[in-house]
């Protein structure tokens, strides 16, 4: 696994997601609003709906275009069935977010 520094905690803000790059992947990263961070697919299977964008409700994200619901700790679909999205393991240390790139919590 390779630890990916992402930069400030402070550029997400609390109860939002922020899309990066990593590795040639879109990978959005989400700050909770009990400080905790999630990693998750950035692009929403169903029509590539940008989940960074979407509405982040306790432990979920809301895929923007058509609502559907990914549990923000293991990447699943929760309210339509539809296919569930890579969660990645994602933690700030000393002010900064890492992300283990090779560590999928999900698939």
């Amino acid at each position: 696994m390779s630890d990916v520094n992402l930069g400030p905690v402070d550029q997400i803000p609390v109860g939002e997601g922020r899309t990066f790059v990593v590795d040639g992947r879109q990978i959005a990263v989400f700050r909770c609003r009990d400080g905790s961070l999630r990693a998750l697919d950035a692009v929403c299977p169903h029509r590539g709906g940008p989940l960074a964008d979407g509405l982040v409700d306790a432990d979920v994200v809301i895929c923007p275009l058509h609502g559907f619901t990914y549990d923000l700790a293991s990447g699943c679909e929760v309210a339509n069935g539809g296919a569930p999205v890579t969660a990645y393991p994602v933690h700030a240390d000393d002010g900064s977010v890492h992300l283990w790139v090779d560590g999928k919590v999900h698939a």
